[in-house]
């Protein structure tokens, strides 16, 4: 049969127990209460005045941190920082201004995008190739020289201001004045100009002889082996 009797307990059996429960707090009682109540704030105590000698101890002023100026800026001296110190290194990798003179724009014997250039270094081999690019960057500008060695193209990016450089040749100019500033599609198979050692060699063979003073000698085979005999023309001195 079903249960007539209710599953919850009715509401005053809570009254009565927790009236039977000394230690509880009588708040606890308060939600179940239906009669709203109104409670009167509490008025402050104000704190007592502290003697003098206790007040000055406690409430000290605040210690005054020393302050110090800012250091003077570098703009009021250099408003250009970054060109002096590119300036300070350009006269401390070129002191006698050789390789600035030599690339720049106001030389009018200038190496363009095209020329073939001979570079040397203070270790390792030379390498020749085509100009194809000139990046001017101050301290870091740059030549990028394409060349075909064992009919594979090679590239590399020389940086004239590097202690290992020792020198940069103009080995022959271009025929005429390229019109782009970078020749990079002569890695194309179509444009590529292939190998340049013919020309590089042809170059040092004319350079030796100016440099022997054999320039102008009817036999420059003989000018090697007896060069004060073989002396004439031009070159002779």
């Amino acid at each position: 049969m079903p249960c007539t009797k209710p599953i919850h307990s009715p509401l005053h059996q809570w009254h009565n127990i927790l009236r039977a429960l000394p230690k509880l707090s009588p708040t606890c009682a308060h939600p179940l209460s239906t009669a709203s109540q109104t409670t009167t704030p509490k008025s402050r105590i104000p704190p007592p005045r502290l003697p003098a000698n206790i007040s000055q101890k406690v409430f000290t002023p605040p210690k005054k941190i020393k302050t110090y100026p800012p250091p003077p800026s570098t703009r009021n001296h250099h408003p250009f920082a970054i060109a002096a110190i590119n300036e300070a290194h350009i006269t401390t990798l070129d002191p006698t201004g050789a390789r600035t003179r030599l690339f720049s724009r106001s030389n009018p014997d200038v190496p363009r995008v095209g020329d073939i250039l001979l570079a040397t270094f203070t270790t390792g081999d030379p390498f020749s190739g085509i100009c194809l690019n000139i990046r001017r960057r101050g301290p870091d500008t740059a030549i990028l020289l394409r060349n075909r060695l064992l009919t594979v193209g090679v590239e590399m990016w020389i940086k004239i201001y590097s202690p290992k450089v020792r020198s940069i040749e103009v080995v022959e100019r271009a025929v005429k004045r390229a019109r782009r500033a970078r020749l990079y599609y002569l890695r194309k198979p179509k444009h590529d100009r292939g190998s340049v050692e013919g020309v590089v060699e042809e170059y040092l063979k004319r350079r030796r002889l100016l440099r022997s003073g054999a320039v102008g000698v009817r036999e420059p085979a003989a000018s090697a082996k007896n060069p004060s005999a073989a002396r004439k023309g031009v070159g002779a001195r």
